[in-house]
C-alpha cells in the first residue's frame, strides 16, 4: 500500500485526479470503477478543469460506479445516476453510452446483480477503483457483516448509513432503505484501487482498517491483501495513523 498525504480535502483531491489522470492518458480506453458521495466531488471538479483545459480526453473511457439506490429512478436528484452525469459525465467529452450505473428501478435484484456483475466482466474488469470510506468501514454500500460479499448485492442498509445519508433528503424517512452495490470480491478484482479520504471524523476507522485485524465487521480491513492500493487522505484522517 502506498499513502500520499495531503495537507487538506483540495489538495487530496487534486492528488487522487492526478492518480486517475495518468489512468487515463497511459490507457485511453480505460475501465474507471467510480464512486459517489462527497468525498470524490472535488477529484471529478479537477478532472473536469483539466479536460476544459484540454489535459484530459475522456472519448474512449468506459465506468462502472460502485453503487446505486433500490428504487430511485435516474431523474431523482439522489440517485447516483444523476449524481455522476452531475459531477462528471455531463461535463466531459464521455460517451454516455460507455457510463454504467445499477439499474436502481429493477425490482428483481437476483437479475439485476447479475447482469451489472456480468458487465463488469464483459468489459475486462476494472483498470482502477475510486473508493471512499464509510464512517462505519463500509465500502460501496458494503455494510458490517458476519462476512464478505463476493459479488454484486443488494444490501440493506444501517441506521448508522441512513443517519449519514439523510442529509441528503427532505427527512431520513425518504432515505432509501436498499441499495445495490459492487460486492467486496468484485472490488478486490480491480487491478488498482485508489482509496479516498478526509477529516478527523474518519481518523479512527481509517486506522482500524489498515491497522486492525481483517474482518467483514470492518469491510475495508480487506484492503490490506489487495496487492496494489493507493491512500490519498488529509492530514486530519490520518491523525491516528503510526508514524
Amino acid at each position: 500500500m502506498r499513502i500520499y498525504e495531503a495537507k487538506d480535502y483540495q489538495e487530496m483531491s487534486r492528488k487522487a485526479a492526478n492518480i486517475l489522470s495518468a489512468q487515463i492518458i497511459l490507457k485511453p480506453d480505460c475501465v474507471l470503477g467510480l464512486a459517489t458521495g462527497s468525498s470524490p466531488i472535488g477529484t471529478y471538479d479537477q478532472l473536469v478543469e483539466w479536460y476544459d483545459k484540454g489535459d484530459l480526453d475522456f472519448s474512449e473511457v468506459r465506468t462502472v460506479n460502485l453503487d446505486e439506490y433500490k428504487g430511485l429512478d435516474r431523474e431523482n436528484d439522489q440517485s447516483y445516476y444523476y449524481f455522476m452525469h452531475k459531477h462528471l459525465f455531463d461535463r466531459v467529452n464521455i460517451i454516455p453510452e460507455n457510463t454504467y450505473v445499477p439499474d436502481g428501478t429493477e425490482p428483481d435484484s437476483g437479475k439485476e446483480c447479475a447482469r451489472y456483475e456480468e458487465l463488469i466482466r464483459s468489459m475486462g474488469g476494472v483498470d482502477i477503483q475510486l473508493l471512499g470510506l464509510g464512517h462505519n468501514g463500509h465500502i460501496g454500500f458494503n455494510e458490517p457483516d458476519s462476512s464478505f460479499a463476493r459479488t454484486t448485492h443488494c444490501v440493506d442498509l444501517t441506521e448508522s448509513t441512513i443517519e449519514a445519508n439523510k442529509r441528503f433528503f427532505a427527512s431520513a424517512d425518504d432515505v432509501p432503505r436498499q441499495a445495490y452495490t459492487m460486492g467486496i470480491g468484485t472490488i478486490m478484482r480491480a487491478k488498482k484501487i485508489l482509496l479516498i479520504v478526509s477529516g478527523e471524523a474518519k481518523a479512527e476507522i481509517l486506522a482500524r482498517a489498515f491497522f486492525g485485524p481483517v474482518t467483514p465487521e470492518v469491510p475495508a480491513s480487506i484492503l490490506q491483501f489487495h496487492s496494489d492500493v493507493v491512500l490519498v487522505a488529509d492530514s486530519a484522517a490520518l491523525s491516528k495513523f503510526s508514524r
